[in-house]
């Protein structure tokens, strides 16, 4: 709900506000370079927080995990400024650094536990009369409720006809507004919803919620408002914007990462042998082949073994190598893949290309997978950060919804958090999904 984003953001400027009180106490004369290296470090500690979920709805209702994710947040984003920091002069007081820590450590994730806590608790749930068949659509709507904290509740489900409809709004105002979860049922009343609308009777669509509340689009939804969605998908234009992004990004990865290209080069061919690199085809953009690149991390197996597993990532435990379990851990065998955005194949931020064996069977499954190929693949993506790791059917069609959910809202604020949470899934060596 946007009255908790709302809450979540006034955190985040209290604490800013926190910490440059918390510095004019200690800096004695505060000049430019002081007041940019205190930004430096504010920044850098709430883009850590929000790195390690800090900020996520299950973070904030346990303390244990709350102390967790400000301890780790809090420890990366200071660490991360002192690469900044280091080209100043004169450099900020230690003591700054030391209470800042302090206070996000021990002061902010106890007191945002307790104030969120407080804080739903006394917002007013949200009721809404679902038009659409419970059968259909129950299953969604009950996750979205137990998402929404209680704060986003159905009071019933009903097949209106106008008559109908109007005693529901007329007799008792049981309800604070009327979801359209079924747009065929809602045809038949649209004069009626109307009228709801002008009384001041909130209306909703089934997406809007859904995507808000579950950051994916299920599969059985689209199916309900397909119309929607194919106007949706077909008008997706690559961005120019993100392009260039990719560019400047990836070569600035590219060089602060150049060591750990030297090093992978000597250290995996003693451990494992030559070659060091995997190549293979994947499925890009426009359903176009291109050859993937990435550290290899599994043992060779022959081609007519693989073709006896329906899905190969069932071998992996056996087949991967030393050195491939902490590459795949931190996902540094990503690396390579920087060169496939440079040559303009891939994207920083996008659903992971598939095997063309994978590519085949989605498309034979999985309805509307060809929505996924709307745009170019990514190193790292929602679905990755969002999602388990993938061996069955029915985990593909749910990475797919959480693909889809992404391609329809790509902006840049939901590339940064991708990119803020893949940093925290490398640190936690939770590997890539």
């Amino acid at each position: 709900m946007h009255q908790i984003r709302t809450i979540k953001g006034l955190f985040a400027l209290s604490y800013l506000a926190i910490y440059y009180i918390v510095e004019s106490l200690l800096i004695v004369r505060w000049t430019i370079p002081m007041f940019l290296q205190a930004s430096v470090l504010n920044i850098s500690i709430l883009l850590g927080l929000y790195a390690f979920r800090a900020f996520d709805n299950t973070t904030l209702k346990s303390l244990n995990s709350s102390l967790v994710s400000y301890l780790s947040g809090s420890l990366f984003g200071s660490a991360f400024s002192l690469i900044i920091i280091a080209f100043f002069q004169y450099k900020l007081p230690k003591e700054v650094f030391f209470l800042n820590l302090f206070i996000s450590i021990f002061i902010f994730s106890t007191l945002s536990v307790f104030i969120f806590r407080r804080i739903i608790k006394a917002l007013p749930p949200k009721r809404f009369l679902v038009i659409g068949r419970e059968d259909d659509i129950g299953d969604i709507l009950n996750e979205v409720q137990e998402k929404s904290m209680g704060k986003l509740q159905i009071i019933g489900y009903i097949n209106p006809s106008p008559a109908t409809l109007t005693t529901a709004i007329e007799t008792e105002k049981l309800f604070d507004g009327i979801l359209i979860g079924d747009p065929s049922l809602a045809k038949e009343v649209e004069t009626t919803i109307d009228k709801a609308r002008t009384k001041g009777i909130e209306i909703q669509f089934l997406p809007n919620i859904v995507e808000d509340q579950l950051k994916r689009i299920p599969l059985e939804m689209i199916d309900k408002f397909k119309e929607y969605y194919e106007v949706v998908f077909s008008e997706m234009r690559p961005s120019q914007r993100k392009k260039v992004l990719d560019v400047l990004l990836t070569t600035f990865f590219l060089i602060i990462s150049s060591p750990l290209f030297l090093i992978f080069s000597i250290l995996l061919p003693i451990q494992q042998g030559f070659p060091i690199l995997f190549k293979q085809k994947r499925i890009g953009q426009g359903l176009e082949p291109f050859t993937f690149i990435k550290f290899r991390s599994l043992m060779d197996i022959e081609k007519e073994k693989l073709k006896n597993h329906k899905n190969p990532n069932e071998t992996i435990e056996k087949r991967v190598t030393k050195a491939g379990r902490f590459l795949r851990k931190t996902r540094l065998d990503e690396l390579p893949q920087f060169f496939n955005v440079l040559n303009g194949s891939m994207s920083l931020i996008g659903p992971r290309p598939e095997m063309i064996n994978y590519h085949e069977q989605g498309i034979k499954n999985i309805p509307y997978y060809s929505f996924r190929y709307k745009t170019k693949p990514g190193i790292t993506g929602w679905a990755q950060i969002k999602y388990q790791h993938t061996s069955t059917l029915e985990d593909y069609k749910k990475k797919t919804e959480y693909d889809l959910y992404y391609i329809k809202n790509q902006c840049l604020t939901l590339d940064l958090q991708i990119i803020l949470q893949t940093i925290e899934t490398m640190l936690g060596m939770r590997g890539s999904k």
